[in-house]
């Protein structure tokens, strides 16, 4: 089938509006060295009438934050009976929700950091001190704490430390209004991206993450020289078999098509462990799953080809 005319959608007006620009143009460059029109389109208030007016033959979306994985713009994309690569709308609001998607995946039998997930009223209402001393006498230290709803580890922070909870708290409530407390695990971290093939989901090879500081945060994701990857990962092929089963488990349960990214943490005695999972991976020039796409012996272009012909087909 020969693809007339597709919008990859990006930007929006989330915190990781410039990030989500420089995924889209990444996508576009990839898909037009295909020789594919290509419009790069914004999420505005002239996107619906030009989607109504000239329907493309389908939008990749690659809108990060809120918006581009809440299942919102998808629903829209749904409303008009445009195509679009990617989970549908249900699934996106499941994995978009950390919380839910640690129950989901739990069910499905894979391990996730023991955490507890509270809004920010609750400390306000029962008092912050007592809170979060009943939070260390549960989970212990060190903790990571991000938000529950979320991306690019906006508002995330490890604590080592007592006296740093409260900071970061403080931090991670700058970004949303529920946060994630979970017990930090200490290991080898990898992200572990999944697209969908003819014969089911396939996870590409892991990438391994060493961040400075150990926290792969806004900086270390997107600051290029900032964070090592090594890919594939320096696993044991034991090791290496069970984030691939990890990863393509989590896409199956939580419902998600056409490409995922889960990040998972490998520990000390080899165990996998489920920290989240994201349906609009990045596709900037530092981002994860276009440096696994390459490892795998794949073009970046025909791989977003593939994804937007099975929508189609």
């Amino acid at each position: 089938m020969e693809l007339g005319h597709v919008i990859v959608l990006a930007g929006g007006l989330s915190y990781e509006r410039e990030v989500s620009l420089r995924s889209g143009r990444r996508v576009a460059e990839a898909l037009r060295s295909l020789d594919i029109p290509v419009e790069l389109r914004d999420a505005d208030a002239t996107l619906l009438d030009s989607l109504a007016s000239d329907p493309p033959d389908a939008v990749f979306p690659v809108l990060h934050g809120a918006a581009g994985e809440d299942g919102s713009i998808r629903d829209v994309l749904e409303l008009l009976q445009v195509p679009y690569v990617g989970a549908r709308p249900d699934a996106c609001r499941v994995a978009w929700d950390k919380p839910s998607a640690k129950a989901v995946v739990r069910r499905a039998g894979i391990s996730t950091p023991a955490s507890v997930a509270l809004p920010k009223e609750i400390f306000h209402d029962l008092g912050a001190a007592s809170v979060l001393a009943r939070i260390i006498d549960r989970l212990g230290l060190p903790l990571s704490v991000k938000p529950t709803r979320g991306g690019s580890a906006l508002g995330a922070s490890v604590v080592r430390e007592a006296a740093e909870l409260s900071a970061a708290m403080v931090g991670c409530f700058a970004y949303g209004d529920a946060a994630l407390v979970e017990r930090y695990v200490e290991g080898t971290e990898v992200a572990v991206s999944v697209i969908d093939r003819e014969g089911g989901p396939v996870a590409l090879p892991p990438v391994e993450i060493l961040a400075p500081g150990g926290l792969y945060d806004y900086t270390a994701r997107y600051d290029a020289g900032d964070t090592e990857f090594v890919t594939p990962a320096r696993l044991s092929p034991e090791a290496a078999a069970r984030v691939a089963e990890t990863a393509v488990t989590a896409h199956r349960a939580l419902g998600l098509r056409d490409i995922s990214r889960t990040d998972l943490i490998v520990d000390a005695a080899g165990e996998v462990q489920f920290l989240e999972v994201n349906v609009a991976p990045g596709m900037t020039e530092t981002s994860l799953l276009p440096r696994a796409v390459s490892v795998a012996g794949l073009e970046l272009g025909a791989v977003c080809r593939d994804l937007i012909l099975r929508r189609l087909a």
